[in-house]
């Protein structure tokens, strides 16, 4: 039975978005109201979406990591406050974007995508943390029960369509073997 990592398969979902998203708002037509609007939609639901991841971490993981990793969990604390400022900012210049005159449209996309691209750094590291600091200090201070529990009680909490939307967001990313142990026969 592979060891229980409370944070690979959702991050390798999130990076593959975070790069996908990247490129089309770098390549997006500034000139066509429709697919700007669906970038800077994109940008938006990617902020939403990596504040709930957050606020689910801190829900479910960083209690048990506060209590048996103290130095890990403070360095995660202090890397969201930063992450915090950057998604702000995307959020700032996607907004700014379709309210754009169109004669200042592309320096403006092009500061969004710089916007988005800083986030993607500072999340890259955060995630990195994650992967390599407090999933290893869970692992060695937690049974396998334990962090099965925490990975239990996250599941239990989101409703029948949360836990699909949380597949659509992961699954493609994932190397078919470990597609099959979460999501057999489909």
């Amino acid at each position: 039975m592979p060891k229980i990592d409370l944070y690979r398969n959702v991050h390798m979902g999130q990076r593959a978005r975070l790069f996908a998203l990247a490129v089309d708002v770098g390549s997006a037509d500034t000139t066509d109201p429709e697919p700007l609007k669906a970038v800077v939609d994109r940008c938006l639901a990617m902020t939403q979406e990596l504040r709930e991841h957050a606020d689910h971490e801190d829900a479910f993981i960083h209690p048990l990591l506060r209590d048996r990793a103290p130095a890990a969990a403070g360095a995660l604390d202090a890397e969201h406050l930063r992450l915090d400022a950057a998604l702000a900012e995307l959020d700032a210049h996607a907004g700014a974007l379709p309210v754009t005159p169109a004669a200042e449209r592309t320096d403006a996309q092009h500061r969004l995508y710089l916007a988005l691209n800083e986030l993607i750094s500072a999340y890259l590291a955060h995630l990195h943390a994650e992967e390599t600091v407090a999933m290893p200090a869970l692992r060695n201070s937690c049974g396998d029960d334990e962090l099965a529990a925490v990975f239990q009680a996250f599941l239990t909490s989101r409703t029948p369509d949360e836990r699909a939307l949380d597949m659509r967001r992961m699954l493609f990313a994932l190397p078919p073997s470990v597609r099959a142990e979460i999501a057999p026969g489909g």
